[in-house]
This record gives structure tokens, sequence and C-alpha cells, in this order.
């Protein structure tokens, strides 16, 4: 059964449309890639799932829940739907362990205690326990990421989204967070990743969506993307991003 669906959804930003009758599915446990070009409409498309932006046609579910639907309690779904932003958005003012655990208490009613055991086991897990009193501003990009990866985590999501989630890093920082992502996707998370990181595809993605002018051109088998893309774009895209 697909944990994420779309159906023909479409969006526009005053006249101009940003994303054109995209329709896929994430399946529980898969790890989907979406990628293209600056300006196709990926990030826009990822951040309908959990309607962090609104679109104007077409359907949106998630385990079985309308995003789209007025009567949907948004808060409580998007409590379940991990998402990882490019530039980390951690709280500046908190230490590692407060971003981590004040979710956990306010939405999930989780006690102090539950909660710091919770998130002191993710930091473990990503590599980071000595950095629990830090705050972000202490921490490397690559470090600050991987407590974000944490935070979601912490929530107990049914699925993690990911957008651009290496793209602000320095190119040292970006295999350290990507270790984790590999490690999630090998425990059978379900994902949704937008990157530009086609080695991280080659190697875990299950499939691959190709997008163009808002539209998904190809949704392919990771191993048929990279073998012999059938559309023309995206052949000229692999070309140009595997060169180098």
């Amino acid at each position: 059964m697909a944990m994420i669906e779309l159906r023909g959804v479409s969006k526009w930003y005053g006249e101009f449309q940003v994303l054109r009758d995209c329709s896929t599915d994430v399946d529980k446990g898969e790890v989907v890639v979406v990628c293209g070009p600056s300006g196709s409409g990926k990030s826009t498309l990822i951040k309908c799932v959990n309607a962090l932006e609104p679109f104007q046609k077409g359907v949106i579910t998630v385990d079985g829940v309308a995003v789209g639907d007025p009567k949907t309690d948004l808060p409580k779904l998007r409590a379940r739907v991990g998402m990882v932003f490019q530039h980390f958005e951690l709280f500046p003012h908190m230490s590692v362990t407060e971003n981590l655990t004040m979710a956990q208490i306010r939405v999930l009613g989780r006690s102090r205690e539950e909660a710091l055991e919770k998130g002191h086991g993710l930091l473990d897990r990503v590599g980071l326990t000595t950095l629990a009193d830090k705050f972000p501003g202490q921490l490397s990009g690559g470090q600050q990421q991987r407590v974000a990866i944490a935070r979601a985590l912490a929530m107990d999501p049914i699925c993690m989204l990911f957008d651009e989630p290496t793209s602000a890093l320095d190119p040292e920082m970006i295999n350290e967070v990507l270790d984790v992502m590999v490690q999630l996707a090998h425990e059978g998370m379900t994902m949704m990743v937008v990157t530009h990181e086609m080695g991280f595809a080659s190697k875990v993605a299950h499939r691959v969506v190709f997008m163009d002018e808002g539209a998904i051109v190809e949704d392919a088998r990771t191993e048929e993307f990279f073998g012999s893309p059938r559309s023309e774009r995206a052949q000229q895209f692999l070309s140009k991003i595997l060169r180098h």
C-alpha cells in the first residue's frame, strides 16, 4: 500500500503554474528521490505533501489521510511526517537537547524524562552525543543537519521528507549527513528526498522521479533511470550532472 499518493497535483502562484498534473506514489519502506534542474518544482512538490504549500488541484494522501481536505487536522498530520529542510531550521536560542525535546513534550505529550531519553538515543544514533548541551550556532552545518534529522525522528514519523538536505553544506560535511540518511533507508524508513546527490540516489533510492518545468517527466526504477532514461530531457540532465 502506498504511504504517499499524489494524483493530478497542480499549483499556481498567481498566473504562473509551478506544478503541472503531478502523479506518483511512495510505498511503505520505499525511498524515492526527486531530482531535476533548479526551478523545476521539486521543493514545491515535496512541501505540498505535508501542506506547507497549498495546492489548487488534485489529491494528496499520506497514510490514507487526504492532505487537501479541509477537515484534515494538519498539525496532527505534520507531527507524523518528518521534514528536514535545506537550512536546518533549528531554534537558535535553544540547546540541542531542547530542540529535540520541545515538540515531543508539547505535541506528543511525553514527559520530560521520556523526551530526554528519546532525544539522547537519537543523538547517539547520529553520532552527536557529546554536543547535547551546545547551541546550533556552535555546530558545523553538517552537525546542525544531523540534529535536524534527529529532531524529526524524535516524533516517531511514519515517513520522512527531505528538501535538499545537503545543498547548504560544505562538501566535507555532505557525507556525514548522507550516511545518516543511508542508515535510515536501510532500516526501512519511507523517504521522499529532493536532492542533487546522484551518488546517493543511485545507491539508495528504489525509484527516481525526474521533474522539469513543473511536470514529472520520468518516474522510473533507479537502475532504469541511470541506465537508460526514456526522456531526452532526463538524458541531457544526467549527461551534465554525471560528467563531473
